[in-house]
């Protein structure tokens, strides 16, 4: 059998797939096309050696802004997926419906990543800071059906961010413009949760199974605790119904305190996504391997940590064929190391946790290439993070 690349000697963890144990990874024509103990190495185009290391399935992010250079949010997302594992990125409502076009030209044609999204039930889309829903002229859901129809290949789910900034006044009718467009295209919604008002209890009168609510372990008004630590209950029952829970870190939405609650509850989210963008690159968040080392020393282990940010994220958006080592997949790859030593993490609000092991990408493979690392490009001139979380 000849391969274009194996990937030798590593330990692979793909609890999505079942594949998990000491295995190499073999890859040919830009699919996965044998998983198994020692692979012959004749007919072997090239060999990446993962010795000591873990080999996952490439890193399904499932909550970024990456319209670059047209957003106040977007970055590039190439120069970082080469150095930390992502190689699917789903665009999580940058784009709206005026932009789309732009940004399948530039940004999911011009991406070696994979590039993914959902549309902005507004259609200025996240040009730029806050407000996208505050004005309803901007929500034509008619031109945003026909935008999901001519572009189902990209556009998975229906985005609404629904906090005191962006509503300004309008209250739900933003949400509910969503929940109608989301219903008649037949795609799952992504709502984003922070400051009410619209109050909380509000906001999931309109999510249904398989809705994701992201930013789920916030700190701010719209925190899923009640003020004596419990959940919620209609929280609860939403999400025993089938509501995805998506963490969502940026700069504005991961707590400590709500996410050791939740894990003590045995209530861990189901998916970890980075929110990145031009101002969490910069920190607390930094990237996936950055977010997925706090879970890791919260106390949840590599295996559930890395299902998380692989087989769950692509199922919350209907495409199990992604983020998979099964043979037949897309050849796209994450080698990581698991490095010891002492750390500390915070959350958005500065919170520090101490830390023992941290997660660190060696190798990015996307459709069976290693992605060369580039440099990081300059950040936008607005994308200044506030003092308080300025990690000296």
């Amino acid at each position: 059998m000849n391969f274009d690349l194996v990937i030798r000697g590593g330990e692979v963890v793909d609890p999505g797939s079942g594949l998990l144990g000491r295995l190499d990874v073999g890859i040919r024509g830009g699919v996965i096309a044998a998983v198994d103990r020692a692979l012959p190495s004749e007919g072997v185009g090239a060999t990446l050696d993962a010795a000591g290391q873990f080999v996952t399935p490439g890193l399904f992010d499932l909550h970024t802004h990456v319209y670059w250079g047209a957003t106040y949010w977007g970055i590039e997302p190439d120069p970082i997926a080469a150095r930390t594992g992502v190689t699917t990125w789903l665009d999580a409502g940058t784009v709206g419906s005026y932009s789309f076009p732009g940004f399948r030209r530039h940004v999911v044609e011009g991406s070696q990543a994979r590039v993914l999204a959902l549309l902005n039930v507004s259609s200025i889309g996240l040009i730029a800071p806050t407000h996208e829903v505050a004005n309803l002229d901007y929500c034509d859901l008619g031109l945003a059906h026909r935008i999901v129809e001519a572009n189902r290949d990209v556009i998975l789910g229906i985005k609404a961010r629904i906090d005191a900034n962006t509503t300004r006044g309008v209250g739900l009718e933003p949400l509910r413009l969503a929940r109608k467009l989301a219903d008649q295209v037949a795609l799952p919604m992504m709502v984003h949760v922070a400051k009410a008002p619209p109050l909380l209890g509000d906001i999931f009168t309109l999510l249904r199974p398989g809705d994701i609510l992201t930013h789920c372990f916030t700190g701010q008004d719209n925190r899923i605790l009640e003020p004596d630590g419990r959940l919620k209950d209609f929280v609860r029952r939403a999400w025993d119904a089938g509501l995805v829970m998506d963490i969502g870190h940026g700069t504005g939405s991961f707590s400590y305190e709500v996410a050791e609650r939740m894990l003590a509850e045995g209530m861990p989210p189901d998916v970890i996504s980075t929110d990145a963008h031009q101002l969490s690159i910069q920190g607390p968040m930094f990237d996936m391997p950055t977010t997925l080392s706090k879970f890791l020393n919260l106390g949840m282990s590599l295996p559930d940590v890395i299902e998380r940010a692989t087989a769950r994220p692509a199922s919350a958006i209907r495409r199990p064929d992604l983020a998979t080592l099964k043979p037949g997949a897309p050849a796209d790859v994450a080698v990581l190391a698991l490095e010891e030593g002492d750390y500390t993490f915070h959350d958005v609000f500065m919170n520090a946790r101490p830390g023992k092991v941290r997660l660190a990408a060696k190798a990015t493979v996307r459709a069976g290439k290693p992605m060369t690392p580039q440099p990081a490009p300059p950040r936008a001139p607005w994308a200044e993070l506030p003092e308080h979380q300025r990690v000296r």
